[in-house]
């Protein structure tokens, strides 16, 4: 079976992408318009969209997710670090749901992704407008929260939209009116780690020093939740991702250490040759969830106190019982085996990783110079990890972070949802889809041009099938200038470009996040910084000012979209109605972000029985094994921080934490069914 995918006759296009991806894209050869359609998802050499170029034809069959193969490193590369892949998907699965893995022992991995992969949490999940910059791109974070009460608002639906206009089918300036805020997620409390506190009884939460927080987290005299500056994606298919986060932060290739590939090349571990112990350089390709899941442990917004290392993590967690204290129910998929006798952390990295990692008795000498080898995820952080003292620990400590982060990717990698109605009805079953639902597929690849965006198998253009195949593309913007962008990001007007600049951003090195802006900057390094085969002889060298990249984020693909609102990467909207009514206006900002702004990002003229149609198609997206939360989408159970008790703290400086809990699931599902953000009709303007 080939991955090189052609966009097919579905019948029709859809209105624009979930989490924010214009929805037209069309290629040109050169830039001679062509009269047959180009493949979507992988021609040769540069390619050209302009609004109105025709989509390619594909057989419908090859739109049904199960004939994509998932992506990943080679069995020759994961042979070097893993001996037992079910181990490693245990351990990936015991870790993600572990929330002593937060430094509060309340915030696991799962916790900002325990609802169809996202966060369906309504209280405390405000964020205001850290990102902002100023006309001059130096920060300029706002701090004013707008919606509600600020921290610990419960939203309710009159909240949603964020941006809203006097007329629905408006996008004009003059009628809009906007807050800057971001639905997102509920990390940790403004804090520095001081310490651990293991003891024969178990790992409490680490000792962290906790100060006023600087952001306007707090409720009167004591500190919120700080909460996370953009919405939090799904990682339900998130394997196919060829970058993984908003900003495509989380590189293709792993380091072993943090999310930044061979942009880093200083991220060692620490492997046993020949009786030796060296540090040596890691590099695995194809493996944006490793990365990705490398980021969120240290960071000081989403998991952790400032300041403490992956070798702290590895001290607290390994000689633990997984999920203590957790129920796992007796046929979960992965885990079943251990709902009464549960194996240490440790003994699961001995079954799961090759010995040479983890079994030297030679003891590690870690310090701060190794310690900041490794860069926080964070990028408005200073250099991490000053406080850092000298201490001698073993290899398997040192190395936590390898073992970590390829342990999520191969679990990961498990949860994929391609058995949704339309799959099936992709794969030859045409009773699938009702009338509605498939005008709503006519409109999807015609009139609405979301499939331009949300393209192949996947229904995303970020797809690694479509990206390892043009990682660098161009597109002929309004004025008729061409500019060069990262394949799969797009700027589509959900906010100001200087609120976000998304992929415009820069790293923790000073080094351009966007690729095509590599490239541009350093082409001599982009076969080395960029990695999983870039060829810079595909592609000409482009000036500066001719990289399209400032303020575009990654197109998210659109299966289980009726579950995982609120939308976009600011969250700003909270119906799928509501982003088809986006796209409809032609984007809440398209007028002021004309500079940056995907051409097809334009109004669309859908009526209201066409944007019913298309809502009803997206629908059919929803794989029922997630709704109801049937293998490989079941789990332990998990308490979670859901806002704060007013007036009542258990320091004198944190607010109280109210929790909810989730009871265990196992193969078979639950007997209910997960619902929509906030229980809206998603048909709900």
């Amino acid at each position: 079976m080939t991955t090189d995918k052609k966009f097919g006759n579905w019948g029709g296009s859809i209105a624009r992408g979930l989490d924010g991806l214009p929805a037209f894209k069309k290629r040109l050869a050169g830039k001679v318009r062509l009269k047959v359609p180009m493949l979507m998802a992988g021609a040769l050499g540069m390619a050209l969209w302009v609004a109105g170029a025709p989509q390619a034809q594909t057989a419908l069959s090859s739109l049904s997710l199960n004939t994509v193969p998932v992506p990943g490193p080679s069995q020759v590369a994961l042979d070097e670090f893993i001996v037992d892949k079910n181990a490693a998907i245990q351990l990936g699965k015991a870790l993600f749901w572990d929330p002593r893995v937060g430094s509060d022992n309340k915030t696991a991995c799962a916790t900002c992704h325990f609802s169809a992969g996202a966060d369906s949490r309504e209280k405390n999940q405000l964020s205001p407008g850290l990102l902002r910059l100023d006309g001059s791109f130096s920060p300029n974070p706002d701090r004013t929260f707008q919606v509600g009460i600020g921290p610990n608002h419960q939203f309710a639906s009159g909240d949603f939209p964020f941006t809203r206009f006097s007329m629905l089918q408006s996008n004009q300036p003059a009628q809009r009116m906007d807050v800057n805020d971001v639905a997102s997620s509920q990390g940790v409390f403004n804090g520095k780690f001081e310490s651990l506190n293991v003891t024969a009884k178990g790992a409490a939460a680490d000792n962290c020093l906790y100060t006023r927080d600087p952001d306007n987290f707090h409720l009167g005299a004591l500190n919120s939740r700080r909460v996370e500056p953009r919405n939090s994606p799904s990682v339900i298919n998130a394997v196919f991702n060829f970058r993984n986060f908003w900003d495509g932060r989380a590189n293709n290739v792993f380091n072993g250490g943090d999310p930044f590939g061979m942009r880093n090349p200083n991220a060692l571990v620490w492997k046993n040759e020949a009786g030796i112990l060296r540090k040596i350089q890691v590099s695995i390709p194809s493996s944006s969830l490793a990365s990705q899941g490398s980021g969120p442990p240290l960071s000081g917004t989403e998991m952790s106190c400032e300041d403490r290392t992956f070798v702290n993590l590895g001290q607290k967690l390994l000689n633990q019982r997984i999920l203590d204290g957790q129920a796992i129910a007796g046929d979960d998929s992965v885990l079943g085996e251990f709902a009464t006798v549960r194996p240490a952390y440790d003994a699961l990295v001995r079954r799961a990783f090759k010995s040479d990692y983890w079994q030297s008795p030679n003891v590690v000498r870690f310090g701060r110079v190794d310690a900041q080898e490794r860069r926080s995820m964070d990028l408005r952080r200073p250099v991490p990890f000053s406080s850092v003292q000298e201490e001698r620990v073993s290899q398997m400590e040192a190395n936590f972070s390898l073992f970590f982060s390829l342990a999520m990717q191969m679990y990961q990698s498990t949860l994929v949802a391609d058995d949704s109605r339309f799959d099936q009805y992709a794969a030859g079953d045409s009773s699938k889809l009702n009338e509605i639902e498939r005008a709503g597929l006519a409109i999807f690849q015609g009139k609405g041009k979301c499939i331009n965006c949300h393209g192949g198998a996947e229904l995303t253009n970020a797809s690694f099938s479509n990206v390892i195949k043009q990682r660098l593309e161009s597109m002929v913007m309004a004025g008729g200038k061409t500019k060069t962008y990262d394949n799969g990001f797009y700027n589509i007007g959900v906010r100001p470009t200087l609120d976000d600049l998304g992929v415009g951003g820069t790293d923790n090195f000073g080094l351009p996040l966007s690729e095509s802006m590599i490239f541009a900057t350093r082409p001599q390094d982009a076969a080395r910084l960029l990695g999983n085969g870039f060829d810079p002889g595909k592609y000409t060298v482009p000036a500066v000012a001719d990289v399209n990249v400032n303020g575009a984020f990654k197109t998210p693909g659109l299966r289980n979209v009726e579950l995982t609102g609120p939308y976009f990467h600011n969250g700003g909207t909270s119906t799928l109605m509501q982003v088809v009514d986006f796209y409809n206006r032609g984007g809440d900002f398209g007028r002021d972000n004309r500079e940056n702004l995907a051409p097809d990002i334009q109004p669309l003229g859908l009526s209201e029985t066409e944007k019913v149609s298309l809502v009803r198609f997206l629908l059919s997206l929803t794989d029922e094994r997630v709704r109801m939360e049937k293998a490989p989408f079941d789990h332990p159970s998990l308490c979670m921080p859901n806002g704060h008790l007013s007036g009542v703290s258990p320091n004198g400086i944190n607010a109280a934490d109210a929790t909810l809990c989730l009871k265990e699931v196992g193969r078979y599902g639950n007997a209910a069914a997960l619902l929509p953000f906030l229980k809206l009709s998603p048909l709900s303007h």
